[in-house]
């Protein structure tokens, strides 16, 4: 019952805010044509590369969706760095995980978390960028590694916006769909560590260069997307592990997975992949160190942010958003209430 109860806690607690991101990566897909994504991301210069991490973190894509649309970009004439920053940001935080992290971690830990995947994009980028470039003769890709269509690459558009109605239906269909089953493995999973291991016990593990770049090596081949992950470094966090062991997991769990290396390695070389997989590991690693140092000198604590923004919502308004997200997962119920 204990761990029912926990589960419970944390889902009520994240549903609202997991409701609003959805809305808001509706409003994106439906606003925001994709001619304009290339031409933002036009060029090989620094200037490229920030915009390509910055434009690349609101964006509603997973992992696996980033991959086709960032190639797609690359083949239409993005440069290597802008393509590798695109990659690395856009998974990493979205505004659902960008809330989710706010009202899990608190907003210490998502500012950071934000800081810490731009810079990590940025960085990749420009070292990526140095790299010598590979003759791409392949077709257009497809990760083929997301079950629902929404991790699918978008189709080029003629730089009209989609409309409100199927932005909305993207975010609560497909998105939704590809979401739901990472959520509720990364919402049982904080329940677990939440309720059967006690507070302070990975503490003795917790700490030093070490225990950060064993969480970057665990993290790096996992595919977990960037909402899903916010729970578990909760409870992770919860368990007894460093504020900065959690960030560099919420850092290298979402932005990579080994369908992005392997596609990453198709399509840019192993020159690249090389220099991507060294410059996750080194940047996560050293914003996870200095996130611990820096709370070591002031005393912030992550956890009690967290509590207080908890408390903001009324109880009833978040089993209504919790009962509203169980009802538009289930896809029968889906296309009777919105017709999606």
């Amino acid at each position: 019952m204990a761990l029912v109860s926990e589960l419970l806690q944390i889902a009520l607690t994240a549903a609202p805010w997991l409701l609003l991101g959805l809305v808001i990566a509706g409003l994106i897909k439906a606003w925001l044509p994709e001619s304009l994504l290339q031409r933002w991301m036009g060029g090989r210069g620094m200037g490229s590369i920030v915009r390509a991490a910055v434009i690349g973190m609101p964006l509603p894509l997973c992992s696996c969706g980033a991959i086709p649309t960032a190639i797609a970009l690359h083949r239409g004439g993005a440069g290597r760095g802008p393509t590798t920053s695109f990659l690395i940001s856009t998974p990493g935080v979205g505004v659902d995980s960008i809330l989710l992290t706010s009202v899990l971690l608190g907003p210490l830990m998502a500012i950071v978390r934000v800081a810490g995947a731009l810079v990590t994009a940025i960085v990749t980028g420009v070292l990526v960028g140095f790299t010598r470039e590979k003759q791409i003769s392949t077709p257009a890709v497809s990760s083929g590694c997301c079950a629902s269509s929404g991790c699918k690459a978008p189709q080029p558009d003629t730089g009209n916006p989609v409309g409100l109605k199927a932005g909305l239906r993207y975010a609560f269909s497909d998105l939704l769909d590809d979401l739901s089953t990472w959520m509720f493995a990364g919402l049982l999973l904080a329940g677990v560590l939440v309720t059967l291991v006690p507070p302070d016990t990975l503490a003795y593990y917790s700490g030093g260069l070490l225990a950060l770049i064993l969480m970057a090596v665990v993290g790096i081949p996992l595919y977990i997307c960037a909402a899903a992950a916010t729970p578990v470094a909760a409870g992770l966090l919860l368990a007894g592990i460093s504020p900065g062991m959690a960030l560099v997991f919420l850092l290298a769990g979402p932005i990579t997975s080994l369908a992005t290396l392997a596609i990453l390695r198709r399509e840019l070389g192993t020159p690249a992949l090389a220099v991507y997989l060294a410059s996750v590991l080194a940047v996560t690693v050293l914003v996870g160190w200095t996130f611990d140092t820096v709370l070591g000198m002031t005393g912030w604590n992550p956890v009690e942010q967290a509590s207080t923004i908890q408390e903001l919502l009324p109880m009833w308004f978040e089993w209504l958003a919790l009962s509203a997200l169980a009802l538009v997962a289930i896809r029968p119920v889906r296309r009777q209430l919105l017709g999606f």
